[in-house]
């Protein structure tokens, strides 16, 4: 197929593109290299897959109207999968405007590209963030997301409804991806692995919110990768049952939440050296767990991740001392 992946110089963008390619698929890959995290990083992962055959990359941010007009002027795809985004929850109680930008203007004008350009199957990142501090577990895709606790999230739910309008008024074919705490190799700096492992190899606090009263659905990248390659595979949405919207909306995550303390002890046991502990109050814009229900992804396409959480920790470690030679 011939597929643009928005946000291919990110962390999933990239792992997505890179299985792609080494399947036979073409992959044009937009990004705009923004500084929200080290921008080398970046850098890193475009130059592999620009030794890939079929990769091509235009740098384009999604939140310039005009810009991504012009980019869908002379082109079609047989899918589009949009990763592009600025993430974070905690930084989106600082710096809203990045948030509103990117992922309710930026969203649009893919949205408008697609249809316009008579694009095939959208495939676009959601989040478990959407379902908040949601006292019931494990979430699932029926249950009320009316109540974030972030920005962030209020972005990612209203990404959820314009795609849903757009199938609904155009029959665009959208389906939604509620991703849950990705990590792996060729992560994102500003999320935990990166910080607990910098800190247990230097034997620096690690800040542990909540006094470590947490959990997450840590959900490994090659399984997420095989989980989006699945929802492509399957090909276009129909309508819903009860509607005439072709669009579909999935958990993606692994199942099987940990608790913080445990998944730390992963990184102790990866590293071969004890943490130190620094217990905090919760952050702003934070829940205390998340647990995915992937029932209605595994029957759609038969997903179902298989890392266990000690091996994922490992191959990330491993990776990490490689890349910055610690």
């Amino acid at each position: 197929m011939n597929i643009l992946v928005t946000g291919a110089a990110g962390f999933i963008g990239y792992s997505l593109a890179a299985r792609l390619l080494a399947r036979g698929d073409t992959v044009l890959g937009i990004d705009n290299l923004n500084d929200y995290y080290d921008v080398a990083l970046k850098e890193a992962r475009l130059a592999m897959l620009r030794a890939l055959p079929g990769f091509s990359f235009i740098r384009l941010d999604i939140a310039d109207r005009a810009g991504m007009a012009a980019f869908f002027e002379s082109r079609r795809f047989d899918a589009v999968v949009h990763l592009a985004a600025q993430a974070g929850v905690r930084y989106s109680v600082t710096h809203p405007y990045a948030y509103i930008d990117a992922n309710l203007s930026g969203f649009a004008h893919v949205l408008e590209g697609v249809r316009n350009s008579a694009s095939g199957h959208l495939v676009y990142a959601s989040s478990s963030s959407v379902y908040g501090d949601n006292a019931k577990l494990p979430f699932a895709e029926g249950d009320n997301v009316d109540h974030p606790v972030s920005l962030y999230a209020a972005t990612k739910k209203a990404n959820e409804l314009m795609a849903h309008s757009y199938a609904h008024l155009f029959k665009l074919a959208c389906t939604g991806l509620r991703f849950f705490t990705v990590y792996g190799p060729w992560g994102r700096p500003d999320m935990s692995p990166f910080k607990f492992a910098s800190c247990v190899l230097e034997g620096k606090p690690i800040p542990v919110f909540n006094e470590g009263r947490m959990s997450r659905d840590f959900t490994y990248i090659d399984d997420i990768v095989s989980g989006v390659v699945a929802v492509l595979d399957k090909g276009p949405p129909g309508s819903a049952e009860g509607g005439g919207a072709p669009y579909r909306l999935y958990n993606i995550g692994n199942n099987q939440p940990v608790p913080l303390l445990r998944y730390i002890e992963a990184f102790e046991k990866a590293i071969g050296k004890k943490a130190v502990l620094d217990l905090q109050p919760m952050q702003p814009g934070d829940v205390t767990d998340t647990y995915a229900d992937t029932q209605l992804l595994e029957q759609a396409v038969g997903f179902r991740p298989d890392t266990p959480i000690d091996a994922g920790v490992q191959r990330f470690v491993d990776w990490y001392r490689g890349y910055y030679k610690v």
